[in-house]
């Protein structure tokens, strides 16, 4: 059994939803994703024109109808540290004129058949999602920046617009959120630059952009990780420069349960890794403020967590290809395989986004397909979910359009190495834009179930209630391409409810993650 704080039980906990205390509506950014040009992920993902169903784009249409089961919004692309690198011009035109260049942020051959054009048809395919677009502030600079949105956005009567009509979109792209570079404090970034450098650069890129369209939304790059050396003070210099000039700064965070020196894994650490990330988003909220009130600005600068994921970053899977002869086209990179376990920590780190909608108001699940990615492709075979797929897509179903309340949680507590004392259960309740209220809830506990309580708001009549679980005995358990429904969400049989008081329970198994949708 975890060990407990003396004055609180480790088998119930409570949440009392409150109509009147909000924190914030659920901005639909927050269900963002990530396709980069990285292993499989665009190429035998997303595009494999050799395909049984390959349309006439190449555009696998079984990979689009479960990117439609998933919810994703706002797709951010080309990158990722692939961006730092990336000539965006390389990516239109004819096919059979684009250049083939080397990608040395994954020691690949990018072959440019899938660019600007291509992600924005098959966002249209997919149903109109929002193109978030990352500009090379790497190897680049403001001219190329500003050339690449004049081409996306400009209607037509110059140049660059005119290329674009030629190459195929007669109408602009309308491009609204731009990603000003990816890591810049990250020295294996690619063109990695101090903050007094980066951020004079974003600053000049910033200010030009707007010269050309003042309506666009500009992300500054944050630190890549709360535990960068440079964490704090980045965000500092970065925002003293930029601060008037963008609407959104980046955190990135990955997790998974680290080695410990006797083989086993740290997961009692790993499933309080949200605890992690709500820190990190209250430290950056922090140095937004205090630049905000030393700037003495009316501009509000808000969060975009546009890389975030359970990523078993020094596995094998994750190993780049190396020699000076060896640069293959889309490699099986960053493939994991993911665990109901994983799926659990996953579903909790959702809850810390939308426990913070007041301040996280877009993020992207990094990656999208194939690439630590909810869905998985075989070349001329299957695509699958992945258990993260689960949390993802019904989270996204539940809240979109509705209102972060802000939780009032009763729970135990358990020791974890990284993190000291956390509380065993994570709870956020959202408004459904219909009325509706549910409520998301992971239990971390490795070994003991939960008997959670939900007080609805004074006054809520219902006629329903309805618990969905992932759980499984074996935290292992994962989805392959010879088993791809070996980790689902179960229907909770032991949801009980009563109207008059107001009152939900339901029994919550050890290491699981629960939806309660009550209506």
């Amino acid at each position: 059994m975890p060990e407990q704080s003396p004055n609180a039980a480790s088998d119930t906990s409570r949440l009392v939803v409150d109509n009147d205390f909000e924190v914030a509506p659920v901005n639909d950014r927050l269900f963002g994703s990530f396709v980069e040009h990285l292993g499989r992920c665009v190429y035998d993902g997303i595009y494999e024109p050799g395909h049984p169903q390959a349309d006439e784009d190449g555009f696998r249409k079984d990979v689009i109808e479960l990117v439609r089961e998933l919810g994703a919004t706002t797709i951010r692309y080309p990158g990722g540290n692939f961006v730092s690198g990336y000539r965006w011009e390389d990516g239109v035109g004819p096919k059979e004129e684009r250049p083939r260049r080397l990608d040395l942020a994954w020691h690949s051959t990018e072959t440019n058949q899938f660019g600007l054009h291509e992600i924005a048809r098959w966002l249209d395919k997919v149903g109109g999602n929002e193109l978030m677009e990352a500009v090379n502030l790497g190897t680049r600079g403001l001219e190329e920046a500003l050339d690449l949105l004049e081409y996306a956005n400009i209607p037509g009567g110059t140049k660059l617009s005119e290329e674009r009509r030629a190459n195929g979109a007669d109408q602009p792209f309308g491009i609204r959120m731009w990603c000003l570079g990816n890591e810049m404090d990250g020295p294996w970034q690619t063109g990695h630059k101090s903050a007094e450098d980066y951020g004079t650069l974003a600053a000049s890129v910033a200010a030009g952009m707007r010269m050309i369209d003042p309506d666009v939304e500009l992300v500054v790059c944050g630190s890549s990780s709360h535990g960068m050396d440079t964490f704090g003070a980045w965000e500092e210099q970065v925002l003293e420069k930029t601060y008037e000039s963008v609407d959104f700064i980046s955190c990135h965070a990955y997790y998974h349960p680290e080695l410990q020196p006797d083989g086993t894994r740290d997961m009692k650490s790993f499933l309080a890794s949200g605890v992690d990330m709500e820190g990190f988003i209250k430290d950056v909220a922090a140095a937004v403020d205090a630049t905000k009130a030393r700037l003495k600005s009316k501009h509000d600068v808000f969060i975009s967590f546009d890389e975030w994921n359970v990523w078993y970053i020094n596995d094998e899977p994750s190993k780049n290809p190396e020699g000076i002869d060896n640069w293959p086209v889309a490699p099986r990179l960053l493939e994991d395989v993911y665990s109901a376990a994983d799926a659990v920590v996953f579903g909790d780190l959702l809850i810390t986004l939308l426990k913070n909608a007041d301040r996280v108001h877009a993020a992207s699940l990094a990656q999208l397909v194939n690439v630590i990615a909810p869905i998985m492709t075989e070349p001329g075979g299957p695509a699958w979910r992945q258990s993260t797929f689960y949390p993802f897509s019904l989270t996204a179903k539940l809240a979109k359009g509705g209102t972060v309340l802000e939780p009032k949680l009763t729970s135990g507590t358990y020791e974890t190495q990284k993190y000291g004392e956390v509380p065993t259960v994570d709870s956020v309740a959202v408004r459904g834009k219909d009325g509706s209220v549910s409520v998301f809830v992971v239990n971390r506990s490795m070994d003991t179930a939960n008997d959670f309580e939900i007080k609805l708001p004074e006054g809520f009549m219902f006629s329903s209630a309805k618990a969905d679980t992932l759980h499984e005995d074996d935290l292992l358990a994962k989805n392959t391409l010879e088993d791809q429904n070996r980790v689902v969400l179960h229907s909770n049989d032991t949801i009980t409810s009563d109207a008059e008081s107001g009152m939900v329970r339901v029994t919550l198994p050890p290491v699981s993650w629960t939806a309660v949708h009550v209506k």
